[in-house]
């Protein structure tokens, strides 16, 4: 057997342990279960069809009975598939003969009674992705979010300079900064879960052409939309040969997006770590550096920043290419569907990666009051505000005049002030301000979460 040092993608190797979730949605014996498992059930369907003869109906020990194929599969049992798909070269129509020798004659002739590989496969791939997502991946996502949040909170008083175009800008508050990501990733959970999951029955062509042979009195659109409701998604009636795969774009690009968010967190998170006002906890043995023994690297962040490019750039692929097929049908989408859970076991790594990193952060107090004190040229803002306040024009001219690529220290900005010809309320005010309270509504923004 393979051991995982001779694997060749790092998420059945190097990240073997962080990916342990998704093996149950995405792993080959993942696929073939999933298929034998739409199989059984469409067979349990048909049976209770009273138009159909000379199948059913199954009592309630005999589904019991069918079920159990699927519900106690073990790798052993997709072994065995995949030596039958060796004879057949085709992996569904190895899944049928599989169940033939599970089932007495009589029934052979009803597994996949006038099916296409891809009415099983589309039902297949889709519940995987749905299963994984309301799942392992959720149950994530909602953990990091949690955390950022918790975090927000914490850190909602704590003062930071901002920057703008790299440049010194308007304070916030480290909380009020982690709470937009925690809003940002908000919304885009309502979306996620609000996210229909389709399926498509029809047969070659996506005309029941074969089912309305056999027996034309029944209505087979019914009967489809049905099962497809059964197995816990959308019917999607008119279609071709594959069920046309824009519900589980929708999705892809949901994901794509909260990549591109946490992308930003993590790269927020680097800059805030090389500015040194964000400091990481020591963990005993960890190395930084082969050669610079006083490193902290935030791996955590990088890595995850990496690992969500990979996943965008599957994700991306994925919702190009299955979105186009070739008239009724080519199979290209055969081959691409297979690399969906890579794309998420990518982004799965990515939010352990990130939740971790941020376990180990902590604020330099210090070292972000210096920063701010080091940039009074922040409040040239509000006081070029207070003198557009006071009716009078050229404040932010007179303002940019005496601040703009300047050192511009406390002694400064207060002898502006001070001879600033506003009312004295206001000049008050000014003098009150320093870099660490200008930070306007930043705390109460983050108590909104």
């Amino acid at each position: 057997m393979s051991k995982p040092i001779n694997s060749i993608s790092p998420l059945d190797g190097r990240y073997k342990n962080n990916t342990i979730e998704l093996r149950p949605f995405f792993s080959e014996a993942a696929l073939i279960k999933y298929r034998v498992k739409v199989e059984i059930e469409y067979l349990i369907a048909l049976a209770k069809e009273k138009k159909i003869d000379g199948i059913g109906p199954f009592n309630n020990k005999e589904c019991d009975k069918l079920r159990k194929i699927y519900l106690n599969f073990t790798d052993s049992d997709a072994t065995d598939i995949k030596s039958i798909e060796k004879t057949t070269n085709h992996d569904v129509k190895a899944v049928e003969y599989y169940i033939q020798k599970k089932l007495r004659k009589s029934l052979h002739p009803w597994i996949h009674f006038c099916l296409t590989s891809e009415d099983v496969n589309n039902i297949s791939y889709s519940l995987m992705w749905k299963e994984a997502i309301n799942g392992p991946y959720l149950s994530q996502l909602n953990s990091l979010n949690r955390k950022i949040k918790k975090l927000a909170k914490r850190y909602k008083s704590i003062s930071i300079l901002s920057l703008t175009h790299g440049q010194p800008a308007t304070p916030t508050t480290f909380g009020k900064e982690l709470a937009v990501f925690y809003n940002r990733i908000e919304r885009q959970l309502q979306q996620i879960k609000s996210q229909d999951f389709l399926g498509k029955f029809g047969g070659a062509t996506g005309t029941w052409s074969a089912q309305t042979t056999a027996y034309p009195k029944m209505d087979w659109i019914k009967f489809a939309g049905r099962f497809i409701k059964s197995m816990g998604l959308k019917p999607n009636l008119i279609t071709t040969q594959i069920e046309s795969h824009d519900a589980i774009i929708e999705s892809y690009h949901s994901i794509i997006r909260i990549n591109s968010i946490l992308s930003d967190l993590s790269q927020d998170m680097w800059l805030y770590i090389s500015r040194a006002i964000v400091k990481q906890k020591k963990i005993a043995g960890e190395v930084g550096s082969s050669t610079m023994p006083h490193k902290i690297n935030p791996i955590q962040f990088e890595n995850a920043e990496g690992n969500f490019g990979i996943s965008n750039a599957l994700l991306g692929h994925l919702s190009k290419k299955l979105g186009i097929s070739r008239m009724q049908r080519d199979l290209t989408d055969s081959t691409t569907l297979r690399n969906q859970g890579v794309a998420l076991g990518h982004s799965y790594i990515a939010l352990k990666g990130i939740e971790k990193g941020l376990s180990r952060i902590d604020i330099d107090k210090n070292k972000a009051m210096n920063e701010l004190n080091s940039h009074w040229e922040v409040l040239a803002e509000p006081i070029q505000v207070a003198i557009r306040k006071s009716g009078k024009s050229g404040g932010y001219e007179e303002m940019m005049e005496a601040s703009k690529g300047k050192q511009v220290d406390k002694d400064l900005i207060r002898n502006i002030i001070e001879k600033l010809k506003i009312p004295s309320e206001d000049k008050k005010m000014l003098l009150r301000l320093e870099p660490a309270s200008y930070t306007g509504l930043a705390k109460k923004l983050a108590e909104l979460i």
